[in-house]
């Protein structure tokens, strides 16, 4: 009976715990959100503040000044995105499998080959060169997409999860005449759907996140994703602060609030991505915890 009561007073503990831990990691989006409202002068005066002391939206005015523009950013990040995450799920699977196998007699060399590119790697220039100059992709999409598409340390994790699947499944499905593909898509890909959420999750964000790929490879406008139109947006209004030109009011210009929006604007489908995997994603963060 004691022990039955120790029980119920630790699970007590632990659910306020996590409530309290909830509430901190909800307090600074509240923040976020209410700061894209407040008033840049309001912000300067009082601080952040979770409700809006001073409500407007001139922030979003300003960035959305051009809805066409931020729609197109919307559209060539949300592409990107779709595409970037399924092909290199898809690329980085595929290459996990092969390295899982232990019957693969060029597994270790792959491997090296592989995972040599996470500690080393040819560095910003030499990059350069081989998008721009060798392979011809600057200023298209797929110099968005390409760079990428396998990164050695997500194809570990897979690799790791795959290798925890029992291998009798494997012998069996090729007793019964099935092929490397089907063993892949049809055995292993269900069975690792934890590790899959996790991963694509990664991916995804690294692809919506990103602005440094557009900053190196594109020139055409309507090819910026949404990172870094916002950038470019955030460096015009504090090229107009340092330098303004004649007609142009400092005061009413949005500053700190327009950061705050820029996040907003950001992170809002990635809320959604997170809650269709979240039932796969806490499984799939144990991924390689145990061996490597």
């Amino acid at each position: 009976m004691k022990r039955r009561d120790g029980s119920i007073i630790a699970k007590v503990f632990i659910n306020i715990f996590l409530f309290v831990i909830s509430i901190c990691c909800i307090i600074p989006f509240l923040i976020v959100v209410s700061s894209s409202l407040t008033d840049e002068q309001s912000i300067i005066e009082n601080g952040y503040s979770i409700f809006p002391r001073a409500f407007t939206t001139l922030a979003y005015k300003y960035i959305l000044a051009d809805p066409t523009q931020i729609a197109q950013a919307y559209g060539v990040t949300v592409f990107i995105t779709v595409v970037g995450t399924v092909l290199s799920l898809a690329i980085s699977s595929s290459l996990a499998y092969v390295l899982s196998r232990k019957d693969f007699p060029h597994r270790g060399k792959i491997s090296l080959f592989l995972f040599f590119t996470m500690l080393f790697n040819g560095g910003l220039v030499p990059s350069y060169i081989l998008v721009a100059q060798v392979l011809h992709l600057k200023d298209s999409i797929a110099a968005l997409i390409l760079p990428y598409l396998i990164v050695p340390f997500y194809v570990l994790l897979l690799r790791t999860y795959f290798s925890d699947i029992p291998f009798s499944l494997v012998e069996s499905a090729k007793i019964e005449g099935a092929g490397e593909f089907t063993v892949l898509f049809k055995i292993i890909l269900p069975l690792s759907l934890p590790a899959m959420a996790t991963v694509g999750l990664f991916i995804l964000l690294q692809y919506w996140n990103d602005w440094w790929l557009a900053l190196l490879y594109i020139e055409s406008s309507n090819k910026n994703p949404l990172q870094y139109m916002l950038y470019l947006i955030m460096q015009n209004l504090n090229a107009i602060r340092v330098s303004p030109m004649k007609g142009d009011i400092i005061n009413v210009l949005p500053g700190e609030n327009a950061r705050m929006a820029m996040a907003v604007l950001a992170i809002g489908p990635i809320i959604f991505a997170f809650m269709f995997v979240q039932k796969y994603f806490v499984s799939g963060l144990t991924v390689g915890a145990v061996k490597g």
